[in-house]
């Protein structure tokens, strides 16, 4: 038996039925050319059944010993209930594909079983399929799960891989390519020895001075006297999205191209993950607007960001997180953008003082807290956080699964009591994909968000002066998409909010000059995808 990290631990303790703690995704692929739908999926099927080593702690489930918790190894592995194939009713739109993705990330993962689940899902339109993981986040953060997706793809449309993702021997081979053979050390093992006894002395000593330092700063901002360091509970407001939660999920998603965030963040000297953050701050504040319940104090929203030592692949949580305040009191969008740039920058300089260690333990001290009131059932009263925008960066060039194109990536991560609201993206290949988790229940309506994050980035390339004029404003169609008739649906699990469909929807690329009307693009199909339907900490 192998002990459960202290991060890894909460996520199990923090789970009832009401607050799955698993992460998922679908992952969306075109088919090869010239290859049979049904027998290509029922092929990588037997492969990823056939898998007998497994990389930790996919072979491993959770369970209690005398002094915590440990992951004990399955001897007795049932493959068919990991690796399922499902088809999609007709007409196969991305509004069946992401209901049933809802219903999936909703059930809890079995704890008497290794804490995954892999579905293989048939029946989409033009030529598409799709793959739904299921992990719970004991066992693997965001980025963890982005080295998985890459571990399963190569950049070869002609190579095969007869390995699953999961595997000893996918995890090994990934590993020497990514970062080849470790040198061995020159340093004589007597030195090395004295070097390291030395080292940790002194580790010990900074490491105390800087975790004081960071926590009087912590305290400093809880009271207002930190400048623009936004930290959890400070004036963060209650609204529907800070809420108790019911256990039944709904997921949207959609695609952006890269370039024009990146064209904003350009323009406006801001990071990627800035322009993120305000597009989210843009859309949160139209959506809260539209139910007349903007509060007077701004949101402030959990920003994950990744604690992981280059090279490391066996961690499965190493994740802290930066409080953003995402401005949402504010109506000029160029002033928001730079308040959410103002916070990030003084987050990032708290963190940039700690080590990876250092920072590991002030997130386990600082969100102690946070634990407690959830334990008590107190989230809800006193919400830490308005909402989670995570940033996961993913592969930048294009990948392919035995020859089918992996068209997106498009994240489903957690909600829980205080933050009925999850907004993590992936950046893959020349676009940015992101899914959007709410409780059901509690925001019905979450499918307007999409179009609120279309409309707030058209709001930030104006200010930028990007935005397109009136005569090529429509969007520029991607070679290979195929243009059909439109078809007006209703977003999947949505109560009479019509959405207009394409069978080839194509990534939102291009701006419109102005942002009052309602976006009717849906996601590529060739490139990436979105719908409505259905968390990254």
């Amino acid at each position: 038996m192998r002990r459960i990290d202290l991060t890894s631990a909460g996520f199990l303790m923090l789970e009832k039925r009401e607050t799955p703690m698993h992460v998922g995704g679908v992952n969306l692929f075109t088919l090869p050319e010239g290859v049979n739908e049904r027998r290509f999926l029922e092929d990588l099927r037997e492969m990823l059944q056939a898998t007998k080593e497994f990389r930790r702690p996919f072979a491993e489930y959770p369970v209690t010993g005398r002094t915590g918790l440990f992951w004990e190894k399955d001897e007795n592995m049932d493959m068919d209930y990991h690796v399922r194939h499902s088809a999609l009713p007709a007409p196969g739109r991305y509004r069946e594909l992401f209901a049933l993705a809802s219903r999936l990330h909703t059930t809890l993962l079995d704890r008497t079983r290794p804490l995954w689940e892999l579905h293989l899902i048939e029946g989409l339109q033009n030529r598409q399929f799709a793959v739904y993981n299921k992990i719970h986040h004991a066992a693997i953060d965001g980025v963890g799960a982005m080295h998985i997706t890459r571990s399963m793809c190569t950049t070869d449309p002609e190579a095969r891989v007869g390995y699953a993702p999961y595997s000893l021997e996918a995890y090994e081979r990934y590993k020497q390519l990514r970062f080849g053979q470790s040198q061995r050390p020159k340093t004589p093992p007597r030195q090395r020895e004295l070097r390291n006894v030395l080292e940790a002395l002194k580790h010990q000593y900074d490491s105390g001075v800087n975790l004081v330092t960071a926590m009087r700063r912590f305290g400093g901002a809880f009271f207002g006297r930190s400048g623009n360091l936004a930290v959890p509970w400070h004036n963060v407001p209650k609204t529907s999205i800070n809420t108790q939660v019911c256990g039944a999920r709904r997921f949207v998603a959609q695609s952006f191209a890269f370039s024009r965030v990146r064209g904003v963040g350009k323009v406006m000297g801001a990071t990627v993950n800035d322009v993120v953050l305000a597009m989210c701050a843009g859309a949160l504040r139209r959506y809260l607007l539209s139910r007349d319940e903007l509060p007077l104090h701004s949101l402030k929203a959990m920003a994950p960001v990744s604690l992981r030592a280059e090279g490391d692949l066996e961690s499965t949580n190493a994740v802290g997180f930066i409080t953003a305040d995402m401005a949402t009191n504010v109506h000029d969008p160029e002033k928001r953008l730079r308040r959410i740039q103002s916070s990030m920058q003084a987050g990032k300089d708290l963190l940039s003082e700690l080590s990876p260690a250092e920072a590991n333990l002030f997130m386990q001290l600082t969100q102690l807290p946070a634990l407690v009131t959830f334990l008590l059932g107190l989230s809800s009263r006193l919400p830490a956080f308005s909402t989670v925008v995570s940033n996961v960066p993913g592969p930048r060039e294009k990948l392919y699964w035995n020859g089918a194109t992996l068209d997106g990536i498009y994240p489903a991560s957690i909600v829980f009591d205080g933050f009925a609201m999850n907004i993590t993206l992936v950046s893959y290949h020349d676009h940015l994909d992101f899914g959007v988790v709410a409780c059901r229940r509690s925001l019905p309506q979450i499918q307007r968000i999409i179009d609120h994050l279309e409309e707030s980035l058209q709001e930030l390339e104006e200010v930028a002066g990007l935005a397109q004029p009136a005569a090529k404003k429509r969007a520029t169609r991607r070679a290979g998409t195929a243009a059909t008739a439109k078809t007006t649906t209703k977003a999947a699990g949505a109560s009479g909010t019509k959405r207009s469909a394409k069978a080839a929807p194509k990534t939102r690329a291009t701006p419109r000059t102005k942002a009052k009307a309602r976006s009717k693009a849906k996601p590529r199909a060739k490139t990436a995808a979105s719908a409505a339907g259905t968390e990254n900490p």
